[in-house]
């Protein structure tokens, strides 16, 4: 969160390729980025042109080690109808960088500090630097379940300010709003209508692209009982994986176990997921939060609506289900023979 964004002279280990090699893809050089942006999956590079940043028109493949294109595509995001099909006519400063600094001042174009600060979370801080007190600074673990995980939906999230244009440019952040005031007031996520696949939807309305973890999140049983994103995460970093908070099959058995009030109804973890313990098809969140919410090419992130999607879902709306990650030789309709076949899991609910 801290160092999504870098500026490559202050830190020359960022940039990840090997820039001396020539790619078709790549007509920029070292000294025309100002920032990179990423390190997981992607890395982006960005340029500067007066007083704002602009995305150069390759991005680096972490995983498959290759470069690929990156502009936006017409039709796809939907600011593209508000600006030119030209990167270098698209500033990061309306477009990203709201999201990437601390109070980005859209009149001045300055930030507090670029990446996700402490004030970011916790609300201006100067008084509380100057005088800590738990009642002079935010803190998202007291404020109620809809509050604390606007402190991450502003972001994580795909949709568009209530009020665009705002003195003539299009935002794709929450201007204006800041952690203790209604994000409601300020940012409305994505429409979505149930049955068709748009850009950022699947049908049935999961999200089918990255950033999109907070239009999931809302829809799900999770957030409708009172679960905040910090229940699980720890974006100041821990050893696992997503900055959970504990591994996910430990930290999930917490709250979910054999016979629990919560579910699953089953005696036994494998008496649920009818696969080994161990196995990846016993680890729940394989099942319940499938990677299939694209970042870049084929890498995608996990779906936040907690919802198991059936083979059913899949046949009828397209939505990829979790048993065809894993079973990739198997025919189409190997997954629904399978839940048909298990005494724990309704016929009625398998088929829809």
């Amino acid at each position: 969160m801290a160092n999504v964004v870098r500026d490559p002279k202050a830190h020359p280990d960022a940039i990840i390729p090997d820039l001396s090699k020539p790619d078709p893809l790549v007509k920029f050089t070292k000294d025309d980025i100002a920032f990179v942006y990423g390190s997981k999956w992607k890395q982006r590079y960005f340029t500067k042109k007066d007083d704002d940043y602009y995305p150069l028109g390759a991005q680096w493949d972490v995983n498959h080690q290759v470069w690929r294109p990156y502009q936006a595509a017409p039709g796809t995001d939907w600011w593209t109808a508000f600006y030119p099909n030209d990167n270098l006519q698209r500033p990061t400063g309306p477009l990203c960088d709201g999201c990437h600094s601390v109070n980005y001042n859209i009149h001045t174009k300055a930030v507090t500090e670029w990446n996700v600060g402490c004030e970011k979370c916790h609300g201006p801080g100067a008084a509380h630097a100057a005088k800590p007190s738990r009642e002079n600074i935010v803190n998202p673990a007291r404020l109620d379940f809809v509050q604390a995980n606007n402190v991450c939906i502003q972001c994580h999230s795909q949709g568009q300010p209530l009020k665009n244009p705002i003195e003539g440019k299009y935002y794709d952040w929450p201007v204006g709003f800041e952690v203790g005031k209604n994000l409601q007031d300020y940012w409305k996520l994505e429409e979505h209508k149930l049955g068709t696949q748009s850009f950022t939807h699947f049908a049935d309305g999961t999200a089918h692209k990255n950033r999109m973890q907070g239009n999931d999140f809302v829809t799900s049983q999770m957030y409708t009982h009172g679960v905040s994103c910090f229940s699980c995460h720890d974006v100041h970093g821990t050893e696992n994986n997503a900055d959970l908070v504990k591994p996910a099959n430990i930290l999930c058995l917490e709250c979910h176990g054999p016979n629990s009030p919560n579910g699953p109804h089953a005696p036994t973890i494998e008496a649920h997921t009818h696969h080994k313990a161990g196995s990846a098809g016993d680890e729940c969140v394989n099942c319940h939060m499938p990677k299939i919410e694209q970042t870049i090419a084929d890498i995608n992130v996990r779906a936040h609506s907690f919802k198991f999607i059936t083979p059913a879902t899949t046949e009828t709306l397209k939505v990829p289900n979790a048993c065809a990650a894993c079973h990739t030789n198997e025919p189409p309709d190997f997954a629904a023979k399978a839940l048909k076949s298990w005494p724990n899991i309704s016929p009625w609910r398998a088929a829809q």
